[in-house]
């Protein structure tokens, strides 16, 4: 028989979006229960920045100061290479918050962080290796779900499910929730390869005729991303790893000795890009967020931050009515009406920048790459990097913590 289980909320997934809801909802005095399907947080690939906005909700909850005290590294400036020359992208000293930084950080670290805090509230339940494979309906209406879990068969009853299971959701399938795809020019190809201290210290992009080169800084090795045209992976294969390894020093010379660490295609991790979104976030008895209702582009890293300020305007907007029992569906409409807007925007900035740059660049052959205009305006007006810095590391309309405690 199927063990139950009885909440006010049941969240399928333990990333960013939905562990920071269920904390907060947990907060809130609502009971919760989130299910992870795998045993820990600890996977490779996965957007390691805390923006400037998600440290100011730390700051919100009386927790910035212990959460950094946790290793990470502070990033002040976003910074490329264009053809041979360094740009300054954004400069995050400029953005209005108390933090003036993004911290790269593990995901691991930081979904840990928030689970302990979430596990000492007593309405808090959390249950791993719990993979969501079905909605329970009644009526047309969401009322729970069932969980494959290494004991087995769990059902779960609740006010709310919430889908924060990422951009292949089981449960956004299931519910038949009708997905608006924008489009991506490109795949990315993830990779790890050793660091030295006599390695630059800062995160980077190179850009050159045909290829980029993303080379994020995690201290004792680099997470690195090759950007290939979509649907091109194949191609690439084809060319053989010693090609592969060969377009990467001549990007980042001082890799040269260390491609090798490259043994074989099994070290190099196929990231599909997708941009897309839900055109209703929500059924009855059913709320996506996150990766779930939107998926982003890798451009600015922002996923994590959209998927943080989901959870929090959603515990902001539902944690009253579900504490008292008197959820509606007009609240989950709300949730959309206030978190569409920023998605829309930051979809639309993102397909600007694949259309009129990473297009451009994947597709020029030979010769030399300019530094487009904008860029060009970044370097001598530096005033204006704290637009880039702005979008990125705060977002569109952020949000902020009102949900009582």
């Amino acid at each position: 028989m199927a063990r139950e289980l009885s909440v006010r909320c049941c969240i399928a997934g333990g990333g960013p979006a939905g562990m920071m809801l269920g904390f907060l909802l947990a907060r809130a005095g609502c009971e919760v229960a989130v299910l992870e399907k795998h045993g820990d947080f600890l996977r490779d690939f996965r957007g390691d920045t805390i923006h400037p906005s998600t440290l100011e909700l730390m700051a919100e909850l009386g927790l910035l100061e212990e959460f950094l005290r946790r290793p990470h590294d502070k990033v002040e400036e976003l910074a490329g290479d264009v053809g041979g020359e360094r740009v300054v992208l954004a400069d995050f000293r400029r953005v209005p918050t108390r933090c003036k930084f993004v911290a790269f950080m593990p995901q691991w670290d930081f979904l840990d962080f928030v689970s302990r805090h979430a596990r000492a509230l007593r309405v808090f339940h959390q249950e791993m290796r719990a993979e969501a494979h079905e909605l329970v309906l009644e009526k047309d209406k969401v009322v729970g779900l069932r969980a494959r879990t290494q004991s087995g068969e769990l059902l779960v009853r609740a006010d709310l499910v919430v889908a924060a299971d990422g951009r292949h959701s089981t449960l956004r399938e299931r519910a038949g929730l009708e997905i608006e795809v924008l489009g991506a020019p490109m795949d990315v190809l993830w990779m790890r390869l050793p660091r030295e201290p006599s390695d630059p210290n800062e995160t980077f992009g190179h850009l050159e005729p045909g290829a980029m080169f993303v080379m994020l800084n995690r201290r004792e090795y680099w997470q690195c991303a090759y950007v290939i045209p979509k649907g091109s992976y194949e191609e690439v294969r084809a060319h053989g790893l010693d090609k592969f390894r060969e377009n990467i020093a001549g990007m980042s010379p001082f890799l040269a000795g260390r491609v090798g660490e490259l043994r074989g295609w099994d070290d190099v991790k196929l990231l599909t890009v997708a941009v897309d979104r839900l055109r209703r976030w929500w059924r009855p008895g059913l709320l996506c967020i996150g990766d779930a209702a939107h998926a982003m582009s890798p451009i600015g890293g922002v996923g994590i931050n959209l998927a943080i300020q989901d959870a929090v305007a959603a515990a902001n907007i539902l944690a009253a009515p579900l504490v008292a029992r008197a959820l509606r569906d007009e609240h989950l409409a709300a949730v959309q009406r206030r978190r569409e807007f920023p998605t829309r925007v930051t979809q639309a900035l993102q397909i600007a920048v694949q259309n009129r740059v990473i297009s451009r660049v994947l597709a020029k052959r030979g010769g030399r790459l300019q530094v487009p205009l904008f860029m060009r305006l970044l370097q001598r007006f530096p005033a204006l990097r704290a637009i880039p810095a702005r979008l990125i590391g705060v977002g569109v309309r952020p949000e902020h913590v009102s949900a009582k405690a």
